[in-house]
């Protein structure tokens, strides 16, 4: 049985994985942290930060957010615990963080846990290599009201994996109100909608004369994200080497 601590246990994420880990008979939730402490009747204990926990663990899974970084890592190094990183929203310090702590201690991170939006990935990078040259992108992703970064981390993914297929280096564009002018060839449009409790799409667009190709994952239960999470976590807990790891070593031992 692997032992599991569950950083963000109190949200949505975090209730989802409870419940789908209870139905596992080689995954325990044996630990969760949350800054709200314990919920009544929470199958484990809930502490409020990373150095209250002493409960011994194979790995640690992160649904938390982006503000939590410094704190895990830092749990992480000491306990020298796999970590499982599945928040959104990082900045350019913080994946710097990730990969330094990665030299030390087996770190997932992946900003979609989602097979399905993998193999999305794989397919937008094909089709930029097959239309790029004539071919316009854009990227529109979904998301409940409640999310707090904006565009999503899976909309970034999408737009690198263009970037990595295109015969040429891509600009971000994140906002077009302000700018009135023909859109350049170069350009990878990024849109973001907020509203109601959508778990998430998106959408990838090849917009050419006469005809548009369109890429598009829907996600209708947050059960397909936290099946992802767990299916990582039993993957880091058989991981003993140091290393940046994601959703593709994962694939690649199915």
């Amino acid at each position: 049985m692997t032992k599991l601590i569950l950083s963000g246990c109190n949200g949505r994420m975090g209730q989802t994985i409870t419940r789908l880990c209870a139905d596992r008979d080689d995954l325990d939730i044996v630990a969760g942290i949350d800054p709200l402490g314990s919920n009544p009747g929470s199958p484990y204990p809930v502490f409020a930060t990373p150095a209250e926990c002493s409960v011994p663990a194979q790995a640690l899974v992160d649904f938390s957010a982006s503000a939590a970084l410094g704190a895990l890592l830092a749990y992480g190094l000491e306990r020298k615990l796999p970590l499982v990183l599945a928040s959104t929203g990082y900045d350019d310090t913080q994946l710097a963080q990730i990969a330094d702590a990665a030299k030390v201690i087996p770190v997932f991170r992946s900003a979609n846990l989602s097979v399905g939006v993998n193999l999305l990935l794989e397919l937008t990078r094909r089709a930029a290599q097959v239309l790029g040259e004539d071919f316009d992108v854009e990227i529109v992703e979904r998301h409940h009201n409640k999310k707090l970064d904006a565009p999503s981390g899976t909309a970034l993914m999408l737009a690198n994996a263009a970037k990595e297929g295109l015969p040429f280096t891509p600009q971000f564009v994140y906002d077009r109100h302000s700018v009135r002018q023909q859109r350049d060839h170069t350009e990878i449009g990024i849109s973001a909608v907020r509203g109601g409790s959508i778990v998430g799409d998106h959408e990838v667009i090849f917009a050419g004369e006469q005809e548009v190709v369109e890429l598009h994952h829907h996600a209708a239960s947050r059960e397909v994200f936290a099946r992802g999470a767990l299916r990582a976590a039993a993957f880091m807990a058989t991981v003993d080497k140091p290393g940046l790891y994601s959703m593709s070593d994962l694939l690649a031992t199915i």
